[in-house]
C-alpha cells in the first residue's frame, strides 16, 4: 500500500487511479467531519464533493507539507461552514456522538445524552479541539496545524474542556477509571 505521499507524487504526474485511492482513503473522515459540522447527510456529501473537488484543483503542484488529515481538516471546517450558513442548520451534539462511532447500546444511550448535553455547553473552540483529539484522533500538533493556532494554545483548549468534563456530575464517571 503506497503512502499518501507517494499518491500524491503519482496524481501530480497524472494518475488519476492515485487520486482515487486518496479518495476512497479519506472519504469517510471527510464525510464524517463533514456532518459534525453541518449536521445532516445532504450537506455533509457536499461538503465531501467540495472538498475533493479543491483537492483535484490542488494538482499538478500538489506539496503535502503536513499529514493529509492536518491538511483536509481547514478546508473541510471551511466548507462545512460556508455550506452550513447558507442552509441554517446547526448539528446537534447527541448527533454527533452517534456519528463518532461510539457502541450502541440501551445502557449507553442515558450516558451519551448526558455527555452531549456537557459537550453542547462547553465553547465552541474547546468543544472543536476535544473531539478533534479523541473522535478525530489527531495529534496536538495536528490540532495546532489544522487551526492554525499555537500549540499552547490547543493545549489549555483541551485542558479547560477536560477539566469541564470531569467537574460535571453528568460526565465524572467517565474520568474515574
Amino acid at each position: 500500500m503506497e503512502s499518501d505521499r507517494e499518491l500524491i507524487e503519482l496524481a501530480n504526474k497524472g494518475d488519476s487511479d492515485a487520486f482515487e485511492a486518496l479518495y476512497w482513503r479519506y472519504r469517510d473522515w471527510v464525510y464524517r467531519l463533514a456532518w459534525r459540522f453541518t449536521g445532516n447527510r445532504a450537506d455533509a456529501l457536499d461538503v465531501l464533493q467540495e472538498t475533493f473537488i479543491y483537492l483535484l484543483g490542488k494538482f499538478p503542484e500538489f506539496d503535502l507539507t503536513a499529514s493529509m488529515t492536518t491538511f483536509l481538516y481547514p478546508v473541510v471546517r471551511h466548507i462545512s461552514i460556508t455550506i452550513r450558513n447558507k442552509t441554517s442548520q446547526f448539528a446537534s451534539e447527541e448527533k454527533v456522538l452517534e456519528e463518532s462511532g461510539a457502541p450502541k447500546s440501551e445502557e449507553n444511550n442515558h450516558n451519551r445524552s448526558e455527555l452531549a448535553a456537557v459537550l453542547i455547553v462547553l465553547p465552541d473552540e474547546q468543544r472543536e479541539v476535544l473531539l478533534m483529539r479523541f473522535v478525530d484522533d489527531m495529534s496536538l500538533q495536528e490540532i495546532a496545524a489544522a487551526l492554525d493556532i499555537p500549540l499552547g494554545t490547543v493545549k489549555s483548549r483541551l485542558h479547560n474542556a477536560l477539566h469541564t468534563l470531569r467537574s460535571d456530575r453528568r460526565t465524572r464517571d467517565y474520568f474515574l477509571e
